[in-house]
């Protein structure tokens, strides 16, 4: 679309396909969508295609077949090259879309040498963006709860963005691309604006559902637990109720009728002050239970978010641990829930910080459906105006084995918030659109090696020019940004309400059970089972042996499990204190260089990418210098001890 940045599909990725002669065969809506896409690349540079539908095709031979050979869907596909041909073939038209992108992420590769035939299918069926966009304007968080990259792609004025639904269609192509098949439109905080989206305004969910069909897409929404109530005129929300019951199964059966491929519902209850079961003395299951009963006769299914804790906390209260809280909340319900009713739990126990464990939730409820959910969106990362490529720590958790089997493989399902506006660059920083790449990739392929998805990346959006250097300044950016930031898993150092920027004390007396207990003798929070808050118990035997003494625990986690002197000395040889002065004076040097590496790119970078990113890299560095001094500065009072190499701290 013009004005608005080509991302991972720009013009170029499509030559190679566009100077060639192809064939498609099949028919249906997504086969359209395939020939669609193949003919306006051989439009511009010069290529031909058929399609073997009704009338016979152009005589062959062709440089590229892409074949539907069923009826019966699915997203698998097989490719392969011989015979001076490359071919894809599908049973579903979902697959045959996704076999055409597999050839445009090749590029000429797909077309030179034979290549043995390999089928591709999904490790996870269901792979999801939620969007935290609100209809109305928040008068606290804005069009888009934790949202970096302008206003909300699906609302705007209160309503569906009628007239730029051009846009959600290129949209779901650049989801299409990575292997993205779901998106919820509104945000799982349902205020009262979105709740209507489930009745009497579902024509406008079901006008952006439209928008997304055409490339696989299935829409999802975000519903309150409290809709009986709020919608229905109903004097309770208890899930138990027939009544209650049979408003639910009546509203999601006028859903279907608007969007016959309607996904399913978003939920968080008895979460942050959001309604839910606990009023009436129920379970998360029984919830979970009552809405996936509505929704299984149309396939749908209900995600339950189990992001439930005690936001009002005392922090005088060591025993009480927001760590320990899903995992206590649900387990006890393992095997409770319907088929269709899929728990969707943080990667981490607390929020996204830039260093957790992985949940112990993750692995210990066998019998229930689970989804991982990720942060594309950089709440507690840089915002989007911080380089911070999140592959690294996502290709961690999902290898992580709780008990022996990776977190990928205990998954039924992947999902993000997504990072995602109206800025002409998607993200708002364009190298932001790393993540949302990288995010889809992983949810295809969760044991792909992560700087290969970033290459292809690099390579589809920049060409070859840049990479080298594009390269080396995203493959680091993570491990630099928690350099200059929150050190050893501690987490929470941020300024309250926005999370932008450092406050050591920020939340440290807050409600929020998000404490570092840093005095003069130490830092961190002892989780073990022997003397702290046994979280470190939550865990199976094997890990939980090992994160619950600081004599094993690893040292990028060891502030997030124990209390230890600035004394303790680490693995790489160096104590705490000093870790935490070196790692911030590193982490503003690193920032520096990447600035230099980025600067040296310009004249291989489009001039309006490389202004944006280089306008925001001098934000990164005065934020990541504003880190440095001030989280120095803090320990070096509380400890007393100086910097081993005298270097100057405030």
């Amino acid at each position: 679309m013009q004005g608005v940045d080509p991302a991972w599909l720009p013009d170029e990725a499509f030559r190679p396909i566009g100077t060639r002669r192809t064939l498609i065969r099949g028919s249906g809506p997504l086969v359209d969508t395939v020939h669609g896409e193949v003919a306006e690349a051989c439009e511009r540079f010069g290529g031909s295609v058929s399609r073997d539908s009704a009338a016979s095709p152009e005589p062959g031979p062709y440089d590229l077949v892409l074949e539907l050979t069923g009826t019966e869907g699915g997203e698998t596909y097989t490719f392969g090259r011989g015979d001076g041909a490359t071919t894809v073939t599908a049973s579903g038209a979902s697959g045959l879309l996704y076999g055409l992108f597999h050839v445009v992420r090749l590029g000429e590769a797909a077309f030179h040498g034979d290549r043995q035939r390999v089928q591709h299918a999904p490790a996870l069926a269901l792979r999801m963006l939620d969007h935290w966009d609100n209809v109305a304007v928040h008068p606290v968080m804005g069009q888009v709860e934790r949202g970096y990259a302008g206003g909300s792609l699906f609302w705007a004025d209160g309503r569906a963005r009628g007239e730029l639904l051009g846009r959600v269609r290129a949209y779901g192509r650049l989801l299409a691309a990575c292997g993205i098949n779901a998106v919820a439109v509104n945000n799982v905080n349902v205020h009262e604006a979105e709740a209507h989206l489930l009745t009497d305004r579902i024509g406008e969910v079901a006008e952006i559902a439209g928008a997304l069909r055409p490339y696989g897409i299935r829409t999802h929404l975000s519903v309150t637990f409290a809709a009986p109530m709020v919608l229905g005129g109903l004097p309770t929300a208890d899930p138990l109720d027939e009544a209650v019951r049979a408003w639910w199964a009546e509203a999601t059966a006028r859903v279907y009728e608007a969007i016959p491929d309607f996904g399913g519902f978003v939920v968080k209850a008895d979460s942050e002050g959001q309604p839910g079961p606990f009023a009436y003395g129920r379970s998360h299951a029984d919830g979970a239970n009552m809405l996936a009963a509505a929704l299984e006769p149309y396939g749908g299914t209900v995600h339950w978010r189990a992001f439930v804790y005690d936001h009002r906390q005392d922090w005088r209260d060591r025993g009480t641990d927001r760590a320990r809280a899903a995992y206590d909340h649900f387990v006890p319900l393992d095997g409770q829930f319907a088929d269709n009713a899929v728990l969707q739990v943080k990667h981490g126990p607390m929020d996204f910080q830039v260093r957790e464990p992985v949940s112990p939730l993750i692995g210990a409820m066998p019998r229930t459906r689970l989804a991982v959910e990720l942060q594309a969106t950089q709440e507690y990362t840089g915002q989007q105006r911080h380089v911070c490529w999140l592959g690294p720590m996502w290709s961690e958790v999902l290898r992580f084995r709780p008990d022996g089997v990776p977190v990928a493989d205990l998954a039924d399902a992947m999902v993000a918030v997504s990072n995602v506006g109206d800025d002409p660059f998607w993200t708002g920083h364009p190298l932001a659109q790393a993540n949302l790449y990288t995010f889809g990739r992983l949810a295809w392929q969760p044991d792909a090696d992560p700087g290969a998805i970033l290459d292809e990346w690099i390579r589809l959006t920049f060409g070859p020019g840049p990479a080298p250097g594009l390269h080396a300044v995203l493959d680091g950016s993570w491990r630099t940004y928690e350099k200059y930031t929150a050190p050893l898993g501690v987490g929470w150092m941020v300024q309250p309400g926005h999370h932008y920027g450092p406050s050591v004390d920020g939340y440290e007396y807050s409600p929020w059970g998000t404490y570092h207990f840093a005095d003069r003798d130490g830092i961190g929070v002892d989780r073990s089972v022997a003397t702290g808050t046994g979280y470190a118990g939550q865990y199976a035997k094997a890990w939980a042996d090992v994160y619950e003494s600081p004599d094993t625990c690893p040292d990028e986690l060891l502030l997030f499990f124990h209390h230890v002197a600035y004394g303790h000395m680490l693995r790489s040889g160096k104590t705490v204190i000093q870790h935490i002065y070196d790692t911030h004076f590193e982490g503003v040097e690193e920032v520096e260089a990447a600035q230099r590496v980025w600067a040296g790119l310009a004249d291989l970078v489009d001039p309006a990418r490389h202004a944006r990113v280089a306008e925001l890299y001098e934000e990164q560095l005065r934020s990541a210098r504003g880190w440095r001094d001030q989280i120095n500065s803090y320990f070096l009072r509380k400890s007393g001890v100086p910097d081993a190499h005298g270097r100057r701290i405030y």
